[in-house]
């Protein structure tokens, strides 16, 4: 399927926008029990610091669904995205509080391509650290 976007009316530079995703213990308990892995070290501080964590710490696939989401909603089809990959820089640390943590997603479009498709460039990003490098992905636009 093909995006709600127009390929023509798309240049290189142009922001898909941005947007924050909360995270909290709670999602962290969800997507244990939604994806299957219940390791430890995304539910249990005392065993997260025992194996050299600062903390409980979220997902890596979780964060990257997060900032998928940013693709999805922009492109308006989850079927457009094409292809993605990130590579995880650094854990995003979830406390043990209300607030959780945010995620700061935004993505850039950096090439236009064949077949009606653009490259996107995405960063991902607690405060100031980066948790996402090299995140890119492939969509058909229409």
């Amino acid at each position: 399927m093909a995006s709600e976007v127009d390929y023509d009316a798309v240049e290189v530079g142009d922001s898909i926008g941005s947007h924050e995703y909360p995270l909290q213990r709670l999602t962290l308990v969800k997507y244990c029990g939604a994806s299957g892995d219940f390791n430890v070290i995304h539910w249990n501080e005392r065993l997260a610091k025992q194996a050299g964590l600062p903390d409980v710490i979220a997902h890596g696939m979780l964060t990257m669904a997060e900032a998928g989401r940013l693709l999805t909603d922009w492109a308006g089809d989850p079927g457009a995205v094409v292809e993605y990959g990130v590579r995880f820089a650094k854990p995003v640390v979830v406390p043990d509080d209300d607030t959780g943590v945010l995620v700061q997603v935004a993505g850039t479009v950096q090439d236009k391509l064949e077949k009606r498709q653009v490259g996107v460039q995405l960063t991902a990003s607690v405060g100031e650290a980066d948790v996402l490098a090299a995140a890119t992905a492939t969509i058909q636009l229409r």
